[in-house]
């Protein structure tokens, strides 16, 4: 049994906030996500510093695909009950290593249907400054009260 609230589309509001929350990625996170697809993943701008240099970075960075998992991961902790349709993003800058994100949302529209509402968010990755790193929309829905 979860200890997460269970919400119905009567329960939010425009307005209404997703998170926040905090979340530092280490070098050893990002290995082992690329190491699922592969056992042993060879340098590239997500594992080695020397590697993102040479391709005019300043350092390591997080795969793109793990911070829209870290986007999805902010709605669906949200609420057990939640369902997420789609997710759209656009990157502002490249997330490095080992920084502070603060992820959160917030709703911006909701669309009453009969079978099946769906509720819109902004979503945002930032720095502990505020600094935006990630921008985008989710669309997600939740069910109407029996």
């Amino acid at each position: 049994m979860t200890d997460k609230p269970q919400f119905s589309y009567e329960d939010v509001d425009l307005g209404d906030e997703i998170g926040p929350i905090q979340r530092i990625v280490t070098h050893k996170n990002v290995l082992d996500f690329v190491s699922i697809r592969e056992e042993n993943p060879k340098p590239s701008r997500f594992t080695s510093k020397e590697v993102a240099v040479k391709e005019g970075l300043n350092e390591a960075i997080v795969p793109g695909v793990m911070n829209i998992a870290m986007m999805s991961q902010l709605i669906t902790s949200w609420a057990p009950n939640v369902q997420l349709k789609k997710i759209d993003v656009v990157f502002r800058q490249t997330v490095p290593h080992n920084t502070t994100l603060i992820l959160k949302g917030i709703i911006t529209d909701m669309a009453d249907a009969p079978s099946d509402p769906e509720i819109s968010c902004d979503i945002t990755m930032e720095t502990e400054e505020g600094v935006k790193m990630v921008i985008g929309n989710a669309i997600l829905t939740l069910r109407k009260k029996v």
